[in-house]
């Protein structure tokens, strides 16, 4: 008798260099640039800025060397949270202009070769959407659209909130209502009621917004708070929903959302069901017109949760999930293999056949120059733009803005008011990294002719702006960020291999490298000097030429250096 034995070892494969490359849809390659339109450019002069505005500054864009625009949301709304809670999903808010204003950025926006897309807002509507009245009206259809659960009696007989669930902007999730006699849930502000996916007519619903505005030629959209979209089934617990248990964290503050560890309002498993349900909706479309439609997904989740965005099986999910890892991991005291750490996380669990995201600000986190340092400006930019996969960059970032000062009595953030707290407001207000875009010297630093602008303008524009670094002789953050928007469409970043080390704790390098072109990227993370030995990388000796230094850097382009 023949024994045969199947060995399970480590193996190593030699295989023939074949390099081919398929040609990268649109999204793949480009950089998206948000815009927060409250605060890019106001067109009429009332101190907020509008759709005419960001359409009068496109050509900016395209100067950059940015292909797509991610608009924060300008859909119909109170205004509580600044757009985040709609009241028509289907217009636009009055202060940002028409939906013909609206067609005329589109049409810009085509003409420029420039893509739109729209923040999607689906875990809430407004307290003032036709929905909610209807609602509380007692109308069946519209009640259905909202998540409501009866009131508990303490014991003096007072009714209190069905459970201990806080908002993410603080104190209880739940609001009661006289006219229906029951609470509904809000896990952000009392204005924003929760929408209940459990109900078939609300996933039909929210698909046929996505339909209206992708129609209409919109290449995609940013999907807020999509971790919150579905809460436990309340049958499964008796037909109550249940407390969530204390985290340990902020234990002297239990009305903080952070006190409670957010098992059954936040991650559930249907969410990702609903998100690759969504993605079918995009490819209709697509199958329409040929283009293809993105949907960026914001959860600030663990990287195994983001990476079951993209899909599961044989079901497409996101394009991209995206990967907060520069915002939530990394800051300016971090260390270089630390940042190194943060970096390498997304491209370690994310599933091979799909692209990585770098996204290192936005507008609800303190602004890159701010969080790192403004001497980290452009290392930071070098390091969104040039790593494999898609760059974001919130407005400013490409021009080093800073967070401005807002002041208690002129802060608007619901986040930031909600604390209830004139002295440490500023520690939760998202204002500071909302503050007016910077375009030039002139009064507003250009973003409007008001009295009074919706939020300050932050100090020091005068000097920091981009017609300043726009007309500066020497080196300039902006240009620096348009030499590397060009320098990533080279194939070394397009197609190319990624390798990356920490030298040390302050100095961390990458290798990009395809068909013989080799690029290294450094970043000294603080003011102290090192001499570096570039050979460690494969493949690199002799001579290195200097291609784009940051504004500190000694070494400027064309300096030529010694590898070692």
């Amino acid at each position: 008798m023949r024994l045969k034995t199947l060995l399970f070892l480590p193996a190593i494969f030699l295989i023939a260099n074949a390099s081919t490359e398929r040609e990268l849809d649109w999204w793949e390659s480009t950089i998206f640039y948000q815009i927060y339109p409250r605060s890019f450019m106001d067109s009429d002069g009332d101190g907020i800025g509008d759709l005419k505005g960001i359409t009068s500054k496109l050509q900016y864009l395209k100067e950059l060397g940015v292909g797509a625009t991610w608009l924060s949301p300008m859909f119909k709304s109170p205004m509580y949270d600044f757009g985040y809670d709609i009241s028509d999903f289907y217009d636009v808010q009055e202060e940002y202009g028409t939906m013909e204003d609206f067609e005329e950025l589109l049409a810009k926006a085509k003409e420029l070769d420039i893509k739109v897309v729209l923040d999607f807002v689906p875990n809430h509507s407004s307290n003032e959407s036709m929905w909610f009245e209807e609602a509380l009206k007692g109308h069946e259809k519209y009640f259905d659209y909202f998540v409501w659960e009866d009131g508990l009696e303490d014991e003096n007989g007072d009714l209190q909130p069905p459970n201990n669930w806080n908002s993410v902007f603080r104190k209880s999730a739940w609001e009661y209502r006289e006219e229906v006699g029951k609470y509904y849930l809000h896990q952000f502000v009392i204005g924003q009621p929760d929408l209940n996916y459990r109900n078939p007519d609300v996933v039909e619903e929210m698909k046929n917004v996505i339909r209206f505005w992708l129609e209409k030629g919109v290449a995609g959209f940013r999907v807020d708070a999509i971790a919150h979209l579905f809460e436990a089934d309340k049958e499964n617990f008796g037909g109550k929903y249940p407390d969530e248990p204390i985290s340990g964290q902020d234990l002297d503050d239990p009305l903080s959302y952070n006190y409670l560890s957010h098992i059954y309002t936040k991650d559930q498993d249907e969410t990702f069901d609903m998100v690759y349900q969504w993605r079918e909706v995009f490819d209709e479309i697509k199958e329409k017109d040929g283009l293809t439609r993105v949907m960026m997904t914001e959860a600030y989740s663990s990287p195994q949760l983001t990476m079951k965005y993209f899909g599961e099986g044989d079901r497409e999910g996101a394009q991209m999930p995206f990967n907060f890892a520069l915002i939530s991991d990394v800051n300016g005291e971090s260390t270089a293999g630390e940042i190194k750490y943060a970096i390498d996380k997304f491209l370690t669990f994310k599933p091979i056949n799909k692209f990585a995201n770098w996204v290192a600000g936005n507008h609800d986190n303190s602004r890159v120059a701010s969080r790192f340092s403004p001497k980290l400006v452009d290392g930071i930019n070098m390091i969104v733009l040039l790593l494999p996969g898609v760059a974001v960059t919130y407005m400013g970032e490409e021009i080093g803005m800073v967070d401005g000062y807002v002041s208690w009595e002129d802060t608007v953030d619901p986040s930031g008011c909600n604390t209830d707290d004139p002295i440490n407001y500023w520690k939760s207000s998202r204002d500071p990294e909302r503050t007016p875009f910077q375009w030039n010297a002139e009064n507003n630093a250009g973003f409007s002719t008001a009295d009074k602008t919706w939020l300050p303008v932050a100090d020091g524009y005068q000097n920091l702006n981009v017609e300043v670094q726009s007309n500066s002789l020497g080196r300039s953050h902006v240009k620096v960020y348009k030499e590397l928007a060009r320098l990533r469409t080279e194939p070394s970043f397009r197609f190319g291999r990624y390798e990356s080390v920490a030298f040390n704790s302050d100095v961390l390098a990458f290798r990009r490298w395809y068909n013989g072109d080799i690029y290294i990227v450094v970043v000294n993370f603080r003011d102290e000097p090192h001499n570096i030995d570039f050979t460690y990388f494969e493949g690199v000796s002799g001579h290195l030429e200097t291609v784009i230094s940051s504004i500190q850097s000694p070494r400027i382009q064309g300096d030529v250096i010694e590898a070692s």
